[in-house]
């Protein structure tokens, strides 16, 4: 179950993370693709809105069982470049926007 929306999924449709000891400072969220890493996991959709959700409503504590709110910094930015990969360097699909615009001028 994804802890930021709270749906159930199939675990491939899931990102494994875990919470790792960053010193004094705290706890960090940290992600485990291999799903190997000791201690307890939670479950994340590959999106940034579940992960706003999840920080929101400060699940990682819970779900970790950690104390404080940890730092999803990492995490946040490995989802941003996901996003980015998906949109391609130029951030949109040539060939979509000249169909797009012939049908918008017609």
């Amino acid at each position: 179950m994804c802890i930021g929306c709270r749906q159930r999924a199939q675990a491939v449709d899931l990102l494994r993370v875990v919470a790792r000891n960053v010193g004094p400072a705290g706890f960090a969220v940290v992600r485990d693709p291999e799903r190997r890493l000791p201690g307890r996991g939670a479950w994340l959709h590959l999106d940034r809105s579940c992960l706003s959700t999840a920080e929101r409503r400060r699940a990682f504590g819970r779900a970790l069982r950690v104390a404080g709110v940890p730092d999803t910094a990492a995490l946040r930015e490995f989802l941003h470049s996901l996003e980015r990969q998906e949109s391609g360097p130029a951030g949109a699909d040539p060939v979509r926007h000249e169909s797009r615009d012939r049908h918008e001028h017609s």
